[in-house]
Order: structure tokens, then C-alpha cells, then sequence
């Protein structure tokens, strides 16, 4: 055997050990790989609120996770978004990520949107100048911009569009409810959450059926749910108190509510003055025979359907005991009998 035959057989042989030492060069590789895609913890870490601003690329939110301690390599983040196809959804938000999530884990996170999400309440017979507050204070919304769009009322819903001489067009119909919001929703998106939530309540409670029955349009039927809420405590006497309203519209009574007047003067008072009742405004209904122009505040579920069922009763007058409760009567003789023994 001659020695280029020799050489000729020790060929394969090395082609062999070249191909094995780049399978586990590449197999050593894709080991290291898939370690820098691992968390950087094993326990439970805290959370983290981590904002991707808009129009963030895969290389800067790789470069943000990795200042923050949640990923072990920025150029592992990139490579495996852009292998996978992902590089190019990543949502603009606020999330809550841990040093114990994977690379993974935190991409599908920001991909899918599932951002942090805070949460209010909006008490029932807030008007919008106590919502508007409310959400300045949490730093949510900006309170003058949203009450120029409560006031403009420029929003595509049929309801809004029956008012005249309103303080604000939006009063009466930002439900109340708990919502959850993101930092990237502003004072219009917030707003037409309450609305459509609203739109949902009305539909449900088929308000605007039950309104025309009574010969009121759906406005008109919040306007009395509101007073109905700013004057009921105890959910049993909203019914009543609707029919007492509608009692006195009949028969062009003034409805004589305090909290109409309240809502005319701007402000909140333990005890309506005498002088307060001649304030002039379509709101005072001492002084007009009729429904104010809008709502005086936004009324519940409860003071909604009290508004369109009213209970069927001869009562014309009512007044608040100190318990809270209301007691009803048919003159004005029996009225002022209980205003001396109760205030």
C-alpha cells in the first residue's frame, strides 16, 4: 500500500471529525443560546414596571430590559424576536415583568399587550365636575380638558344630541361603575368607556322603551333618574320618590327639589337657604314648572329603573328624617306637620 492510499482512506475519517466537532460546535452554541433566554432568577422576584414607548424597536426594548435586570442578554432578546417573527408587533404600554420570567415569556407579554392596568371608581350620583376631579387626583386625566369634552359633548351618540341649555352634555350619562384604564388612555378614551358602558345599562334595563311609555324621551328619563339619585338613599324608596315627580309633573306642579338647586348654585351645601331657592337658572325647579334642562348628576342602575317604573301612589310631597329614610304625604298641611316634628 502506497502512501497516497493510505491518505485517501484517512479522508473521511476527518471529514468525520470536522462534521462532528461543527454539530457540537453549533449544538454547544445553540446550549449557550438557550441559557441566555433563561431568567435571570430562579426564585420569585418583585415586579417591575417597565413603559415601551411608542414605536420602540426590538433593539431598544432589549436594551431597556437589560438595564432593568429582566433579561441576561439584549442581543439573545433580538435574536430570538427577530427568528421568531416578532420583532415588528411589540405594543406600546406599560407592563409588569419579574427577573424570574424567561426572554419568552417577557416578549409575549409585550406582544400580546397585556399591559398594567389601574382601576377607579365612579360613585353613583357623582356629577362630572366630581369624576373629572376624581381622575385628576390619581393623575389619570387632565381635569379641565376633560370638562371641556363633557361640555362639548362631541360624541356620536343619539342621546346627546337632545339637549339645550345644559352645563355640561355628557352629565347624566358617565356611568357609574369601577373601570380599568392604561397610562396610554387619555381623557377621550376614558370618556367613551363611561359612555358606551352607559349605553350598555340603558339597553339593558330597556330605558328608552319605558321612557317613551311614560312620554319621556330617554334625556329625560336620566334627568329624573339623576334627581332621583341625589335625593334617594335607600334603594326601596327610589320608586316611590319617581312617583312623586310624576305626580307633580301632571298637574304642572313645581318639582321643588334641593338638589337641582345645589347643582344651579355650583356648590354643595349641608342647608339650602332661602335665598338659595331664587337662584336664576333653568336647573331651579322652585322656580320652573318643568324637568331641568339635563341631568344634575349620573345616576345608577337602581335610580335608572326607578326613573321609567315609578310606583303608582297619590303622594306629592316628601322629606328626608334624620335616618335618612323619607316619609310621603298628600298635602302640604301633612308636609309641614312632619318638616316641624323631624327638622
Amino acid at each position: 500500500m502506497n502512501k497516497s492510499s493510505s491518505v485517501m482512506k484517512q479522508i473521511p475519517i476527518i471529514i468525520l471529525l470536522v462534521l462532528s466537532l461543527l454539530v457540537m460546535s453549533v449544538v454547544g452554541v445553540l446550549i449557550y443560546f438557550n441559557t441566555l433566554l433563561n431568567p435571570v432568577a430562579n426564585n420569585a422576584q418583585p415586579p417591575v414596571i417597565v413603559e415601551v414607548p411608542a414605536n420602540s424597536t426590538s433593539s431598544s426594548v432589549a436594551a431597556l430590559l437589560e438595564k432593568k435586570g429582566l433579561i441576561k442578554s439584549a442581543t439573545a432578546f433580538r435574536v430570538y424576536s427577530r427568528y421568531k417573527g416578532l420583532d415588528s408587533q411589540i405594543q406600546t404600554g406599560e407592563y409588569q415583568l419579574t427577573a424570574s420570567m424567561s426572554t419568552p415569556e417577557i416578549l409575549n407579554t409585550i406582544i400580546e399587550g397585556n399591559q398594567v392596568f389601574y382601576s377607579f371608581t365612579v360613585p353613583e350620583g357623582y356629577t362630572v365636575e366630581e369624576i373629572a376631579q376624581l381622575l385628576d387626583n390619581k393623575g389619570y386625566a387632565d381635569k379641565d380638558e376633560f370638562l371641556e369634552l363633557c361640555q362639548k359633548g362631541d360624541f356620536d351618540y343619539p342621546f346627546l344630541k337632545e339637549q339645550a341649555n345644559t352645563k355640561y352634555v355628557l352629565e347624566g350619562y358617565l356611568f357609574p361603575d369601577t373601570y380599568k384604564i392604561t397610562k396610554q388612555m387619555n381623557e377621550q378614551d376614558i370618556i367613551l368607556m363611561m359612555l358606551n358602558r352607559f349605553v350598555a345599562e340603558a339597553e339593558k334595563l330597556n330605558l328608552a322603551a319605558k321612557a317613551k311609555k311614560l312620554n319621556f324621551s330617554l334625556h329625560q328619563a336620566v334627568t329624573v333618574a339623576a334627581m332621583i339619585e341625589r335625593e334617594a338613599i335607600f334603594d326601596k324608596e327610589r320608586p316611590r320618590i319617581s312617583g312623586v315627580i310624576q305626580n307633580r309633573l301632571k298637574i304642572g306642579m313645581p318639582l321643588q327639589i334641593d338638589a337641582t338647586v345645589l347643582y344651579a348654585l355650583g356648590q354643595h351645601k349641608e342647608v339650602v337657604l332661602y335665598k338659595d331657592l331664587e337662584v336664576d337658572s333653568p336647573y331651579n325647579t322652585y322656580r320652573v314648572q318643568q324637568l331641568p334642562p339635563g341631568p344634575i348628576a349620573c345616576p345608577g342602575s337602581a335610580s335608572l329603573k326607578a326613573a321609567v317604573e315609578p310606583e303608582e301612589t297619590d303622594y306629592l310631597y316628601y322629606l328626608a328624617k334624620p335616618d335618612g329614610t323619607h316619609v310621603f304625604t298628600n298635602t302640604l298641611a301633612e308636609h309641614q306637620h312632619y318638616k316641624e316634628k323631624y327638622l
